[in-house]
């Protein structure tokens, strides 16, 4: 099986990115060779602009605090593990605490270092970052990797507490899904929501079926679209049914 995630609204698809950024983050800073670290390097850049928003800090904090309080009123609820629950609850703890000590602006220290941002303004360019353009730069992948990886693990400190806080909030989404068995008939799936709100619309399937879909979701209704997965045609919808599970992923409420 494989599965498409689609958000549905505009801060859970920025939660989903910067998931996605900091996961491929971690994965290159772990290697040892300069082309990772630089990788990792043009990574950390692309988590900056976007965890860079006014309102990220606030918002991730006061979700947090609704969950908790949320979470917390399930305690002696039979059908509940009071130890897996007192671990969830230590986890919000310990994440808003975490950015409740973040000063300022989210990424403002690495904003103010110049050596970085001067990389930054040339990875912006093709080909923008080679040694003749920046050798002070290519001195640094000329260094240890143990040394580059520690520089990187200096440099993502400051965004980490954004990242505790994500990871909790897109865990606690996932794992409040709903699931259903649905067909596409000729590859087109439309179902009226009737006023339903998740955060995360889930699409699994079978990966041995040659498509993707392409959802649009509102309140109101759900469209999707299952088209051809040819590489080298335009878009095409399929011709035939295509079986497949939806899950509704939203917080507890």
């Amino acid at each position: 099986m494989i599965d498409y995630e689609f958000p549905l609204n505009e801060k859970v698809r920025t939660l989903l990115r910067l998931e996605d950024l900091f996961a491929r983050m971690a994965h290159f800073s772990a290697q040892d060779h300069r082309m990772d670290h630089h990788a990792a390097l043009t990574t950390l850049f692309e988590i900056l602009e976007v965890a860079c928003r006014a309102d990220l800090k606030s918002e991730l904090l006061q979700e947090l605090e609704r969950q908790k309080r949320a979470l917390s009123s399930l305690h002696n609820n039979p059908a509940i593990v009071e130890d897996a629950l007192e671990a969830v609850l230590a986890d919000i703890d310990r994440a808003s605490a975490d950015l409740h000590n973040t000063t300022g602006k989210i990424g403002q220290r690495l904003r103010e270092n110049e050596w970085l941002m001067g990389i930054k303004q040339r990875a912006n360019m093709p080909g923008g970052t080679c040694e003749f353009d920046l050798p002070f730069y290519h001195y640094w992948q000329q260094q240890d990797a143990g040394l580059r990886r520690e520089s990187l693990q200096t440099w993502l400190a400051p965004l980490l507490p954004i990242h505790s806080g994500l990871k909790i909030l897109l865990r606690l989404i996932r794992e409040n899904c709903k699931a259903y068995h649905f067909v596409a008939h000729h590859g087109t799936f439309q179902q009226m929501q009737g006023g339903r709100v998740a955060q995360i619309l889930r699409v699994s399937m079978n990966n041995e079926l040659a498509c993707t879909p392409e959802v649009s979701a509102n309140k109101y209704a759900i469209n999707i679209r299952f088209i051809v997965a040819d590489y080298a045609a335009k878009s095409t919808l399929v011709e035939y049914d295509v079986p497949f599970d939806l899950h509704f992923c939203t917080l507890p409420s």
